[in-house]
């Protein structure tokens, strides 16, 4: 779609287990960013349904709507596994998630479909069916529960698929086919595309580059990773003065490349949410760095990617 709005969130990660939400929504609050992705933790799958309608009450008073839910640990994983117990938790664990952003009002639900043991390889395709089979199935149940997309990360591994343009192209494909065969009864699915994954091989040499992995995800995504990352794509971090000088990730050329292909891309209004894990989690000295880190890579980010300049208001 041609008339494409950007707007800018972050995923709650880095103030898991170190502040509270309702300090990361003041903080958001403060910098006029209005959408969050609450990435999971271990509670999330246990925790009673009150606790998301109250959640979803404190971002609400901060003008914060928390418009997506995704997976923070590779959890979902054991539809690759070829265990029938790693498949049931998976399958369980996943309809929570479905669950969980019903009650929070969330417009997607996602994750990283799962990773196949290396050891294991030969049986990537068997895992990929039975992830395909499932979501198929989990389309169905978002539908019921009012989400409207299931989302998927693309990764970075042969082992963690889809990673390949093809495989990029060929699961959405179906997924996309089976919901225009039940355009009523179920949720689209798309991607959580990341902006710092990229396909290098075993020996290390970079054979798809972020861009172009971008650009394969473009007609079938619906949200958008927004990190940094080094030359080797191993750490992930976000977008301050100091990053940027060690990080590849530029925000000008990948906006110009989503606005460009607008027309591709199946929805009108696209969400990138920051992904960082902030600083040491857990020690006196770190921990209170996390603020800065946030405002930091939300400045650039607004100037960049929201393209603001610093004598304009906020537009979010």
């Amino acid at each position: 779609m041609a008339d494409l709005t950007l707007e800018l969130g972050i995923k709650t990660d880095p103030a898991q287990y170190r502040y509270s939400y309702e300090w990361l929504f003041r903080l958001l609050a403060e910098e006029g960013v209005r959408y969050a992705q609450l990435g999971t933790f271990f509670e999330v799958y246990q925790l009673p349904d009150e606790y998301f309608v109250q959640l979803r009450g404190k971002a609400e008073r901060h003008g914060v709507k928390i418009h997506s839910v995704f997976t923070a640990h590779r959890e979902l994983g054991g539809f690759f596994i070829g265990d029938p117990g790693w498949e049931e938790v998976a399958r369980r664990s996943f309809e929570r998630l479905i669950e969980v952003g019903s009650l929070l009002g969330a417009h997607s639900v996602g994750s990283n479909p799962g990773a196949v043991y290396r050891d294991r390889i030969e049986s990537k395709e068997t895992g990929t069916r039975c992830y395909i089979k499932h979501m198929k199935e989990l389309m169905q149940l978002a539908h019921e529960k009012g989400v409207a997309w299931l989302g998927i990360e693309p990764m970075s591994a042969l082992a963690e698929p889809p990673t390949l343009p093809d495989e990029i192209r060929d699961m959405a494909e179906e997924l996309n086919a089976w919901h225009e065969q039940n355009p009523n009864t179920t949720a689209r699915a798309g991607y959580c595309t990341d902006i710092a994954h990229a396909y290098l091989d075993a020996d290390g040499t970079i054979r798809y580059g972020h861009l172009e992995l971008l650009e394969a995800t473009l007609p079938y995504m619906h949200e958008v990773h927004l990190k940094n990352t080094d030359a080797m794509y191993i750490s992930t971090f976000g977008f301050s003065d100091e990053e940027r000088l060690a990080g590849i990730v530029e925000i000008p050329p990948v906006r110009r490349m989503i606005c460009e292909r607008a027309d591709v891309l199946p929805v009108d209004r696209l969400v990138g949410y920051l992904e960082i894990g902030g600083p040491k989690l857990g020690r006196d000295y770190s921990d209170k760095l996390l603020a800065d880190q946030i405002r930091a890579s939300l400045n650039h980010l607004k100037e960049t990617w929201l393209l603001e300049t610093t004598d304009t208001p906020t537009a979010t």
